[in-house]
């Protein structure tokens, strides 16, 4: 075993060495995507310190390198503490911690101090000094992955090491010594105060929470939900987690569902029948969105950690670019997964998962493609998350951004091909259907709820200065 965890860790070395090449070979100036034109239009004057570079003159291979290591650290064991919903907290406040330490190099842009929920006043930077913003945003983004990951295996720990002493080693031969210990100094402070922020958002009030007992169906209430298996109920005490975005919630009020029914032809029959149906037919490229939803590699929402990276594979924005939409999608997946579950066990919902009714009044042999997650069937969550989600990568990148996903090559799955991130959304939410997981109309009116959580995010949080 010692061997084989030596032969572990010398791979991972290999790895971060051949990606320190390619971030030595990316440090001229990428071009930006069309779409952050507006962006590094409104950041274009220098200051009146000619020797002060701004954030968008570094490229975001720092950002790609430690989604990277993210997405790796997401095949071991969950950071203790986080539950089920670990991804979307990472990505969320590792998002966070990026834009916060480079923000000062972005002159039209400011920080989220005072917007978002308790979040605390950020570093000054030192006047007329200058700063390297990729070595900042490199030792921020360690300090908070090894935070966030403090139970991950030993292989991924020194991977950390490693990927942040060569960034660091690149950085070093750039600036002088001072400005580099100061910009490593400022990152860190800058991941130190968000991550503090994070420890108070409820998560660990909900680790001493008691198992949670469903309420059983009643006479007065027949389609509550039942679940799915023997396992704890997924995410059933979200209420206690922090909204990031105040008023993310606005206008989310959820239009129920038919009244529930087990008659024939009756319209809630009718929906269980469409899944059915929709199960049974679907076709090969249907059930490989199935398995592409699943997140089988990355847990829930991991996929999107996957799509942040190969986006920013393929529209090489610069470091100001990468900051800001992994902020903003980090902030979207984060409330619009706590919105979804709190309505999810709200008991005016709660309701009946597809395989429980097909099976008692329709047809007892059906099965689901893949497992039915143990949690209330309305809202979806896929089709909740993923809209907010996609909405920041087209505020960020524009609409028709044609992408090819290689999320799950290693698992070999096919690639998916998209000519936007709205048709990555829809995908995603109708395979919850062909699964045999959700019913249609949950799908569809939980995305005008997703889409109306990103809505209020870009609404209420003011990334560029007035």
């Amino acid at each position: 075993m010692k061997a084989i965890a030596q032969k572990t860790v010398t791979t991972w070395l290999l790895i971060c060495s051949i990606a320190m090449l390619g971030i030595i070979s990316c440090r001229k100036e990428l071009k930006p995507d069309p779409a952050a034109t507006v962006l590094n239009d409104a950041s274009a004057g220098k200051n009146e310190h000619g020797h002060l570079q701004q954030a968008k003159t570094y490229s975001s291979e720092v950002a790609i390198s430690w989604i990277n290591m993210q997405l790796n650290m997401f095949r071991a064991p969950l950071p203790a503490g986080t539950g089920s919903q670990a991804q979307e907290r990472c990505m969320a406040y590792c998002g966070i911690a990026l834009y916060e330490a480079v923000v000062p190099g972005m002159p039209a842009y400011q920080s989220l101090y005072g917007q978002l929920t308790d979040f605390p006043a950020m570093p000054p930077t030192e006047p007329g000094k200058a700063y390297h913003w990729a070595a900042s945003a490199n030792a921020a983004l360690a300090v908070m992955n090894r935070k966030l990951f403090p139970t991950t295996a030993q292989v991924n720990k020194d991977a950390m090491i490693h990927l942040e002493d060569s960034l660091q080693a690149v950085y070093a031969g750039e600036v002088d010594a001072a400005t580099l210990d100061r910009s490593v100094a400022f990152g860190r402070e800058v991941a130190s105060r968000v991550f503090a922020w994070a420890a108070t958002d409820g998560t660990a009030q909900i680790a001493l929470m008691p198992a949670y007992v469903a309420p059983a169906p009643t006479a007065e209430h027949p389609g509550w939900w039942i679940p799915t298996a023997p396992t704890p109920a997924v995410n059933p005490y979200a209420y206690l987690r922090r909204i990031l975005t105040p008023g993310a919630a606005e206008g989310t009020t959820l239009e129920p569902p038919p009244p529930y029914s087990t008659v024939p032809h009756s319209e809630f029959w009718e929906m269980a029948m469409d899944t059915y149906n929709k199960r049974n037919h679907s076709t090969a490229d249907q059930q490989d969105a199935v398995r592409y939803a699943w997140d089988p590699g990355y847990g829930p929402g991991g996929g999107f950690i996957a799509i942040l990276s190969q986006t920013f594979s393929k529209a090489k924005p610069m470091l100001d670019v990468a900051a800001l939409a992994y902020a903003k999608v980090g902030i979207a997946q984060s409330d619009a997964t706590i919105i979804c579950f709190i309505d999810k066990y709200n008991l005016n919902f709660n309701l009946i998962r597809p395989l429980t009714y097909i099976n008692k009044y329709i047809d007892a042999s059906w099965t689901t493609q893949i497992p039915t997650p143990n949690h209330p069937e309305f809202p979806s969550g896929h089709s909740t998350i993923n809209p907010a989600v996609l909405a920041m990568f087209t505020d960020v990148f524009g609409d028709n951004f044609q992408l090819t996903l290689h999320t799950y090559d290693y698992l070999g799955y096919p690639p998916r091909s998209y000519n936007s991130f709205e048709e990555i959304s829809i995908d995603l939410a109708n395979s919850r259907v062909y699964a045999g997981l959700h019913y249609q109309a949950t799908c569809d009116k939980s995305r005008v709820i997703g889409k109306k959580v990103a809505a209020n995010i870009l609404a209420k949080l003011k990334f560029l200065k007035d």
